[in-house]
């Protein structure tokens, strides 16, 4: 007997959580389908820090900070209990850094403060430049909230080997659905998705027991979060060399905990736990949310799209992405589920700064991958 859904999200991380959360909101029956079970990857390695980010407005940044402020809202008022509203400051890494937040001033669109070094240090953070302070940001407990997104969800430890259409339903095993949402990270073959450049970048975060007094996060060279009932995290690494998913190495975070030792006081720090995971980012660093467009199709229809012609797109029916969230899952998120999961159910538009298709005719273009079929 096969068991029929609406929607299948294949992956539960925090991708493919928030996605089920969005969807069972708007009264659909999902079911979430992970080969090693809820945040087992990148998200559960992830800082899981919940903060803007600074620059000179540039639209990466406009979406992020978009994002911020709804993921904010959306753990005060969904997981309170779950999400740390220390504070987050960002430290200059060095003094050609520090003459840059000066011009990153004016596009600060979040609330925030500039605190002096003497008022860090007051603090127990030791650094030679004046910060910003965003009071609103935060810290999430990375593998707890996305359990809690899938309370009352049905999530099966299942890898997934082949998917495919029959009687205008989605098969996946003994699971059938109208919808299928590849929420997978770093693991994209189960379509052809080469056009979006999904990247996995390596990740390692240390979970230390200490009795620090550390009321604030901060983010310099690393992350350093709170002193959270007793526990201080550091990370997560940006490690762009790892292929292969490995297991977590202890000496990876207690090199964590010596980068930290620059900033804070790491002197009774005691590594309880380490996490470890392969996070997926875009080759523009945006998130790529909605429809997959049948690569096969348009290269056999059209060839000429390879030599710059803009034919409409064909996309395989009732199949999705959410991907390519990269070092702040936690903050795209949200919005994106949100944002995939009023295309599916209401048809709406899906936002061009994040929608795939603005890879896909570039990657046609000069992608080598294509060289031998022009």
């Amino acid at each position: 007997m096969f068991k029929t859904y609406d929607t299948i999200i294949i992956g539960a991380g925090i991708a493919g959580a928030s996605t089920a959360y969005a969807l069972k909101q708007k009264g659909q029956n999902v079911i979430v389908l992970d080969k090693r079970g809820i945040a087992s990857g990148g998200s559960g390695a992830a800082g899981a820090f919940v903060s803007p980010k600074i620059g000179k407005g540039s639209l990466l940044q406009s979406l992020t900070n978009e994002a911020f402020e709804y993921a904010k809202e959306f753990y005060l008022s969904t997981c309170l209990e779950l999400f740390h509203q220390t504070g987050v400051i960002r430290i200059p890494k060095d003094e050609v850094d520090a003459q840059k937040f000066s011009s990153y001033e004016p596009y600060n669109d979040n609330r925030y403060e500039t605190y002096a070094k003497e008022q860090l240090k007051r603090l127990g953070i030791n650094t030679e430049f004046d910060s910003f302070y965003f009071p609103e940001a935060g810290v999430c407990d990375a593998q707890e909230v996305c359990k809690y997104l899938l309370t009352n969800i049905e999530v099966v430890e299942y890898e997934v080997r082949e998917i495919y259409q029959e009687n205008e339903l989605w098969c996946v095993g003994e699971y059938r659905a109208q919808n299928l949402v590849l929420a997978t990270g770093y693991e994209n073959d189960l379509a052809d998705l080469r056009y979006m450049g999904i990247k996995g970048t390596w990740g390692t975060r240390g979970d230390f027991s200490s009795k620090l007094s550390l009321d604030v996060s901060m983010h310099q060279s690393i992350s350093v979060g709170a002193n959270v009932d007793g526990i201080i995290k550091l990370g997560a690494t940006h490690e762009k060399g790892v292929k292969e998913v490995v297991p977590c190495k202890k000496e990876q975070a207690l090199g964590l905990k010596e980068k930290a030792s620059s900033l804070i006081d790491t002197s009774d720090l005691e590594l309880k736990e380490v996490f470890c995971g392969m996070r997926s980012g875009s080759k523009d660093y945006f998130p790529l949310v909605g429809k997959v467009i049948d690569v096969p199709f348009m290269l056999e229809k059209y060839p000429a799209i390879m030599r710059g012609s803009k034919p409409e797109m064909k996309y395989i029916e009732r199949l999705y992405v959410l991907n390519g969230l990269g070092g702040r899952g936690f903050v795209f998120a949200p919005l994106m589920a949100k944002i995939l999961a009023e295309s599916i159910i209401e048809g709406k538009e899906v936002d061009v700064r994040v929608d795939p298709d603005r890879l896909f005719l570039k990657w046609c273009r000069k992608s080598p991958e294509l060289d031998a079929l022009r």
